[in-house]
């Protein structure tokens, strides 16, 4: 019962190549990587090439608390690469194509790991080549009724489309996705409220007149909960402006810290991952936004998605959190 919760993530595994040099990234290993350091027993679920970046990336990952045993070598494909432009300290991508990940094979190996996870996350951007589809959409529906599984959605265009989407709420227990791609992602499932929705302008996730922020997001939740049964909890992340999180049965507001952000890259990653692994011990919806808040707002003051995390940060920001959920949750909305 003392064995720490079996976290997966699965998908992409790559090289950040930003301005001041490369580190390792992808969305599932960043999860993965912070789940680790919360103290669960986590591991990545990639596809590397059998080159030196590859091989860099098991070196650089060695000393962290992660498992790469499981990690996949493509003899044919090379290890992932996404080039990181900054643009008012938001990162904008691009995404060298083909990938060994592209090419993740379905193995008794990673079945039987799915079949005893607790935490499962997956999104959309590895799910661009028709393999890495299969294979994950296998992997997440081999886990037990009781794991958390979470689809990241995570839109890269032109990586996604309304039935990767839809397959994939089909089988998540929890979605997670930022106030940016709430309106893309009713849209492209024909769940889009009636209002004027301009998803050019930046922050803004609606153009209508009567409804507040907040209520936008209610109803987009609502929608997500009604169309997927499955689904048990949507959280809608808003950079600085903290996120929004709800269940049929309620909802939660955070207004998110004021922090000096180095970069955004891996804040929603580290986000995602707090939320598990405070699922996992049964917390409010307040406190699940604390925890991802806490851990999202102290990655964005970091340079890269695995930067080192000292023993005393650590502390102080787990405690922070088990402050907030020592306190009684207001019923409605923070």
């Amino acid at each position: 019962m003392n064995e720490p919760h079996l976290i997966l993530g699965i998908g992409e595994l790559l090289w950040d190549i930003l301005p001041d040099g490369m580190r390792p990234g992808g969305a599932p290993a960043n999860f993965a990587v912070m789940a680790g350091r919360l103290g669960n027993h986590a591991a990545i679920l990639s596809r590397i090439g059998r080159d030196d970046l590859g091989r860099q990336a098991i070196d650089r990952l060695g000393p962290m608390p992660v498992d790469t045993s499981f990690l996949q070598v493509d003899h044919l494909h090379e290890t992932g690469r996404v080039t990181v432009s900054f643009a008012d300290g938001e990162p904008h991508y691009t995404i060298h194509e083909p990938a060994a990940w592209d090419f993740l094979e379905l193995s008794d190996e990673w079945v039987a790991l799915a079949e005893r996870a607790n935490v499962l996350c997956f999104g959309s951007l590895a799910q661009r080549h028709p393999q890495a589809r299969q294979t994950i959409q296998t992997i997440v529906a081999e886990a037990p009724d009781a794991c958390i599984r979470i689809f990241d959605v995570n839109l890269r265009k032109p990586f996604y489309s309304a039935e990767i989407l839809e397959e994939s709420l089909g089988l998540a227990t929890v979605v997670k996705m930022n106030d940016a791609e709430t309106p893309l992602v009713l849209d492209l499932l024909g769940l889009s409220p009636d209002l004027s929705i301009d998803p050019s302008i930046e922050n803004a996730p609606f153009t209508g007149e009567t409804l507040s922020t907040s209520e936008y997001l209610r109803t987009a939740a609502e929608r997500l909960l009604a169309a997927f049964p499955s689904l048990q909890t949507v959280a809608i992340t808003r950079g600085s402006r903290g996120s929004f999180l709800a269940t049929r049965e309620a909802w939660d507001e955070h207004p998110g810290f004021p922090v000096n952000v180095a970069d955004a890259i891996g804040a929603g990653d580290a986000f995602t991952a707090a939320i598990a692994h405070s699922m996992l011990r049964g917390a409010s919806l307040a406190t699940l936004n604390e925890a991802g808040n806490c851990w999202g707002a102290w990655m964005a003051t970091q340079s890269g998605a695995m930067p080192t995390l000292p023993d005393a940060v650590r502390v102080a920001i787990t405690a922070a959190i088990e402050r907030t959920a020592n306190q009684e949750p207001v019923a409605g909305s923070r």
